[in-house]
Formats: structure tokens, C-alpha cells, sequence
């Protein structure tokens, strides 16, 4: 019974997509190309497995990053840093079972470290109501409403102060200790990974 969080695999992207477009009416849906485009940018990309079975999913992006969506850009017009959470999808058979928990206590150790609040949005238009609940207990506040103009869906802007980014800042600075937890982004571990030439 236990819920394991770790990068997603590249061959695990046909099964994102798929748990991403049966998650229904409060997460936009994707194809191949945009999450293809996820894989090779996103700060961050993790998902679930319990039960040795893929339960969920969450992409994340720091506020530097070339990111097209319109609520990562009307956070980065008002808050100078902060880790946006694109997406983050739990399969059906799995909400409440502690999956959407795993995933955000991971995104939160990740972003903390780096930046001084976590940022998300909840789709008002589709009884939002668990969803807000949801993130209100996780420390998570409103901010704003913005209304998405390519697909006209009205989202509650939540933002969460992440406590020990200061305390982190003012004793590490930029660089971390090297110890697995930490984590590197998955970009920068990868184009370490990658071979000289390429």
C-alpha cells in the first residue's frame, strides 16, 4: 500500500496522457506534441505508483522558465519568484487514498528550496469545491481570479508561502549540499547526463 514519487519514465508518457485525459472537466487536456514538450522542459515531472501501478502525476516550472501558459504568466506579472504546479492529476480509482498528498509534500520539498512560494490553480467552473478544500488544508490561499482567454475557463489563483526557502537562502545560497533528497532539475540532470557533442 505504500506510494512511491519519482521521475517520470520516458516510456510512461503514452500512460500520462491517458490518465491526464480521463482526469475530466478540471484539468485541460493534452496531446502527444504538448506533452512531449512537458518531458523536455519541465523543471519538474514526477508521478505516483502505488501499489507498483501509476496513480498520478504532477508538472511543475519555476518562474524563470519559457512556459505558454496563461496563468504561469498572470503569476509572473505579480510575484516576482515562485514553483508553479502546471498539472497535477490523480486516476479516479485512487482520489483519496493519499496520492494528491505524496505528490504535493514532494513538489513542496523540491520548491522550497528554491523559491519563496508554490503556486497553483483551481478550475472554479466545474464544482470546485474538494479541490479548493483540498488546498486550503494544504496552506494554500487565494490571490486572484483569472479567466483564461484561449479557453475561456474562470481559475481560482492560490498561492502558499514556503516557509524555509529564507532560512534555506540565507545558509546555502545557490548551492545546495549534495545529498539525494535535494534533488537536481530534471533538466540540469539530464543535460548532465547527456553525451559531450550533442
Amino acid at each position: 500500500m505504500s506510494i512511491v514519487v519519482r521521475d517520470v519514465r520516458e516510456h510512461e508518457l503514452d500512460s500520462v496522457l491517458a490518465l491526464n485525459n480521463a482526469a475530466g472537466p478540471a484539468i485541460l487536456p493534452l496531446d502527444a506534441a504538448k506533452l512531449r514538450q512537458f518531458y523536455d522542459s519541465a523543471e519538474y515531472f514526477r508521478v505516483a505508483e502505488r501499489d507498483g501501478n501509476l496513480s498520478g502525476f504532477l508538472v511543475g516550472f519555476g518562474s524563470e522558465a519559457q512556459h505558454d501558459s496563461s496563468n504561469f504568466a498572470w503569476f509572473r506579472e505579480r510575484f516576482p519568484s515562485f514553483f508553479y504546479i502546471d498539472r497535477i492529476v490523480v486516476a479516479s480509482r485512487r482520489r483519496g487514498g493519499g496520492v494528491g498528498r505524496a505528490l504535493y509534500a514532494d513538489v513542496q520539498s523540491y520548491a522550497e528550496l528554491r523559491c519563496p512560494q508554490l503556486a497553483c490553480e483551481v478550475f472554479l467552473d466545474h464544482g470546485a469545491d474538494p479541490a479548493l478544500l483540498f488546498h486550503g488544508s494544504f496552506g494554500f490561499r487565494e490571490v486572484g481570479q483569472n479567466v483564461m482567454p484561449d479557453v475561456g475557463v474562470r481559475a481560482s489563483m492560490l498561492m502558499k508561502e514556503l516557509c524555509s526557502y529564507a532560512w534555506v537562502r540565507d545558509t546555502y545560497g545557490d548551492a545546495l549540499p549534495e545529498v539525494p533528497w535535494t534533488g537536481q532539475s530534471r533538466r540540469v540532470a539530464r543535460a548532465e547526463q547527456r553525451p559531450t557533442g550533442t
